[in-house]
């Protein structure tokens, strides 16, 4: 059984006139990005990545909307929060991948995802992931059954509200009646009829409450993890009030303020109406721009987690499984230890061989180390 390199240096003294660095000896040049020019330039980047994205957003706006012919001037709040959201999401992805580790996790994931191999090896292996990972989340039932419910509601509720919100704000969808006051509407997208239908049926009364059965879905996921973080010591003793209480009260006053503003419509023949329609566009252009910069950018990185996922799922196919070099018990597929190593040797830290061994060996290795070379004959 050996160890790796770095246990067994760890303890040696430099020779007698060996160079330590101080003078008189070429350095090491510094890792690449690093220093004043790395941060500026992945900013520049970032930036530029923003305002491209942002004016994308804006031409698909006026050219979806017949050159802002269906667009909705009372939504215009909303838009410019979804230009925000757009700049703000582009920004901080682009910083995101620009550090080695998120890089790579980028390059892998997205290199999964649309890989032919990978698809001929694996065909029902992405939609699969898709499907438990991202859409189901089931490696959250593991943690609690009750968190996973909770997140199923606030995950499925979120993505009804933004089908719908998006492109109603965007003055893609249009719902329009020949007699002006209905019952018939007709749906259209790009000012293409899609559907006609009755407000008056089930169909309408979905279509017209898309958004009020979002809100009925996210309330209680979002009030179950706001009880949680009050109640349970855990959550409590790392929990940040604007990191993870703002996003919940967010999701809370949105859902709370839009079913208000159904109920003024519909039992008080529009009393407050103007006041609670005033309090949920807040709450929206506030959390919309929120997003990049909060807990809720997650959402955004997962697709790569799912890639990096499809990663280590066509490396155990091709039974590339990496064993501890010291007891032989596997740890993960080998091409996901070297993606690992690769990401140390990037860090510059020079003890990327410890990725070589499980957790336990790893631990007995250090405790070994410090018996024999620190605390010798200690027992």
């Amino acid at each position: 059984m050996t160890e790796p390199p770095e246990a067994s240096a760890a303890a040696a003294q430099p020779a007698p006139g060996a160079s330590t660095g101080s003078s008189g000896a070429a350095e090491d040049p510094p890792p690449a990005g690093s220093g004043a020019a790395g941060p500026r330039s992945a900013t520049a980047r970032a930036t530029a990545a923003g305002v491209i994205v942002s004016l994308l957003l804006i031409i698909a706006i006026v050219l979806g909307s017949r050159l802002l012919e269906n667009f909705d001037s009372a939504l215009l709040p909303y838009a410019v929060a979804t230009v925000f959201l757009a700049f703000g999401v582009a920004y901080r992805y682009t910083v995101w991948i620009s550090a080695p580790g998120a890089r790579r996790l980028f390059r892998k994931g997205w290199g999964s995802l649309f890989s032919a191999a990978n698809f001929r090896r694996a065909p029902t292996a992405l939609p699969k992931m898709i499907a438990t990972y991202l859409g189901f989340q089931k490696f959250l039932g593991a943690r609690s059954h009750a968190r996973w419910a909770a997140h199923q509601l606030i995950f499925w509720g979120c993505i009804l509200a933004s089908l719908i919100t998006f492109p109603l704000t965007w003055g893609w969808f249009t719902f329009t009646s020949g007699s002006g006051s209905g019952p018939g509407y007709e749906m259209r997208i790009w000012g293409f009829k899609i559907i006609g239908f009755d407000s008056l049926d089930i169909l309408g009364w979905l279509m017209f409450h898309g958004l009020d059965i979002a809100a009925v879905l996210v309330i209680p996921g979002a009030c179950y993890f706001l009880w949680r973080r009050m109640k349970d010591r855990g959550a409590i003793t790392g929990q940040r009030f604007g990191y993870d209480l703002v996003p919940l009260i967010a999701l809370i006053v949105i859902s709370v303020t839009g079913l208000l503003l159904t109920f003024s419509s519909i039992f008080l023949h529009g009393g407050g109406y103007e006041f609670l329609a005033i309090l949920h566009m807040v709450a929206v252009v506030f959390t919309l721009i929120y997003i990049p910069f909060g807990k809720f950018f997650h959402i955004v990185q997962r697709p790569a987690a799912v890639g990096m996922q499809l990663f280590k799922y066509t490396g155990r196919q091709d039974e590339k499984v990496f064993s501890c070099r010291r007891c032989e018990e596997p740890i993960d597929t080998a091409p996901y230890v070297e993606n690992l190593r690769g990401t140390m040797r990037d860090l510059s830290l020079d003890f990327d061989a410890w990725t070589e061994y499980c957790p336990r060996c790893k631990r007995v290795l250090r405790g070994s180390a410090y018996l024999s070379q620190v605390k010798k004959g200690f027992k």
